[in-house]
């Protein structure tokens, strides 16, 4: 599954969703993952994405993504609804084993399923589930994506394309073996999943002083970054020689032949930092146990500049509708 492009948004989508409501203070918006209205006297944060791009584990992944958006904003997730959809009426015990692996993923972030729809559609080869995920501010300083500004420190948590990889052990073992990874290459990707959720880690940065921060989805993170920069109207510079790309994620983006640089990458955090918050933030991430790298600077100008074995590279173009989980997709179709 990927998005349409920028172009499609603003032709076929933006115009439709104007809103002249007061309370609204943060409406549909590209590369906001969040709509923040005013409710009785706070204010609410809302969000919802869909998960197709995988089989295995979908309804504890489904709510994980969700959450993972409603914590870059700097507030924890508390409510969800979800809305699960398996391809008929006999999968019934499909349908059962995605309601407990979103109820497991719920407790392990704290947060209350309080509704949804479930059912069944001849037209769908493998499930959909969608989560609408609902926090509140409570008085926090929210952070937004256009939050950056020059002189910042980009960070990268944990590393690049791990759930991506994940899924590809998880989904696509067969051709994952047929390319040469063994068994143990498969399940070190696999454990890569137990690193999705960015929410203590979210919370933690925001209240730390961090200005911009975005969960790594689809695109992988040339596109979040891209998108960062698109809204702050700023430039990025990337040093690739810092970007923390696990070993197992190298021998998989070898195997599979995808750049890990736009594979999507939840449980993989970038934020940007002011200089003189960096120290405070880099420790706070080390006592708990979250891995960091300090990748880039914020500059004056557009787009991403990555630095790689003595080139830059000039990235300007918004493309959210490439991601290379969704070209494995397509290069190796399969169903439940």
């Amino acid at each position: 599954m990927s998005k349409f492009s920028l172009d499609v948004l603003e032709r076929c989508v933006f115009p439709f969703v104007e809103s002249d409501d007061p309370d609204v203070i943060l409406g549909a918006a590209f590369g906001e993952d969040v709509a923040l209205t005013w409710v009785g006297g706070d204010v609410l944060i809302s969000h919802v994405d869909p998960i197709v791009g995988a089989i295995g584990n979908i309804g504890w992944l489904a709510v994980h993504v969700a959450c993972n958006d409603i914590a870059t904003s700097g507030a924890p997730p508390r409510w969800i609804l979800l809305l699960v959809l398996v391809p008929t009426v006999d999968d019934e015990d499909l349908l059962e084993q995605i309601m407990r692996d979103a109820n497991r993923a719920a407790k392990e972030v704290s947060a209350s399923i309080i509704g949804g729809h479930t059912g069944y559609s001849s037209g769908l080869s493998r499930s959909l589930v969608a989560v609408t995920a609902l926090g509140t501010a409570s008085g926090r300083n929210l952070v937004r994506t256009s939050g950056a500004q020059i002189g910042d420190h980009v960070l990268v948590t944990k590393g690049i394309a791990i759930d991506g990889t994940g899924i590809l052990a998880q989904d696509f073992a067969d051709v994952a073996q047929m390319y040469g990874l063994s068994n143990q290459d498969l399940e070190e990707a696999h454990r890569l999943m137990d690193e999705v959720s960015v929410v203590p880690e979210a919370l933690v940065l925001a209240e730390q002083g961090a200005t911009a921060m975005h969960d790594v989805t689809r695109g992988g993170l040339l596109e979040t970054l891209l998108e960062i920069s698109h809204l702050s109207g700023v430039g990025i510079e990337v040093d690739a020689s810092r970007l923390p790309i696990p070993p197992v994620v190298a021998r998989f983006a070898q195997a599979f032949k995808f750049d890990p640089l736009r594979m999507i990458s939840s449980g993989t955090l970038a934020t940007t930092v002011p200089p003189d918050r960096l120290a405070d933030v880099t420790g706070a991430l080390t006592r708990m146990g979250v891995r960091s790298a300090d990748v880039g600077r914020v500059t004056d100008g557009v787009g991403v500049r990555l630095l790689c074995k003595g080139e830059t590279i000039h990235y300007h173009q918004i493309r959210c509708e490439e991601d290379e989980l969704a070209r494995m997709w397509a290069l190796y179709p399969r169903n439940e």
